[in-house]
């Protein structure tokens, strides 16, 4: 499995060979050094830990600059794992750029999806809410009845109710790659992904191809 990654850009439109318009995202993808291989042997699975955005050393805990000086890479903001099925083909040090795909290849795409803060029912899961008539003045959004009487006596778990909403990883699958520009290390997929502009997302190989 191919993967690398990258941070949003943002959005924009771009017409194809038909004159048809196409919803894109711009990631900018890469470039990213393999920081580590995991092998079966030794570890289990096999997988490759890789390293983007360079930064300073000062932004670095001691532990996380302790392993990359150790195999002579930059500092480096981010470190992630990609498993892969042969990590043979893969050593330390090593750049990987986002020439490893084509347009018209399919990828998987993982984000922290946007945090939107503590929400209602009616944001959080399009509940429709009470009357707004008949003597309901201020129960207009509410969640009506969450219990089941005597038996069993208690909410069930999974309730939908009020609570945070976004902040989590979201995997969003089978995106069609409509442009690489391997010169400005750009990645242009048809669609939306997660997270909101400058978030890291990883970029894989697709898994389900359609």
């Amino acid at each position: 499995m191919r993967g690398i990654l990258g941070k949003k850009v943002g959005m924009t439109q771009i017409f194809n060979e038909r004159g048809e318009v196409v919803p894109v995202t711009v990631i900018q993808a890469g470039p990213c050094f393999v920081t580590q291989c995991k092998k079966g042997d030794t570890d289990g699975y096999q997988a490759v830990q890789l390293g983007f955005e360079e930064t300073k050393e000062k932004h670095l805990s001691s532990g996380q600059w302790g392993h990359l000086r150790k195999n002579n890479l930059p500092p480096l903001r981010y470190l992630r794992e990609i498993p892969v099925s042969d990590g043979e083909e893969y050593e330390v040090g090593q750049k990987i750029n986002v020439g490893i795909f084509r347009v018209g290849e399919r990828v998987d795409v993982t984000g922290v999806s946007q945090g939107k803060g503590f929400a209602g029912v009616v944001k959080r899961h399009g509940f429709r809410g009470g009357p707004k008539t008949h003597g309901q003045s201020d129960r207009h959004r509410r969640p009506g009845a969450i219990g089941a009487t005597t038996s069993p006596g208690r909410v069930f778990k999974g309730m939908r109710m009020a609570g945070r909403m976004g902040g989590k990883q979201v995997t969003v699958q089978n995106l069609e790659v409509i442009g690489v520009d391997p010169g400005r290390n750009l990645l242009a997929v048809k669609g939306g992904v997660p997270g909101a502009r400058g978030g890291l997302l990883v970029i894989k190989e697709a898994r389900k191809q359609e």
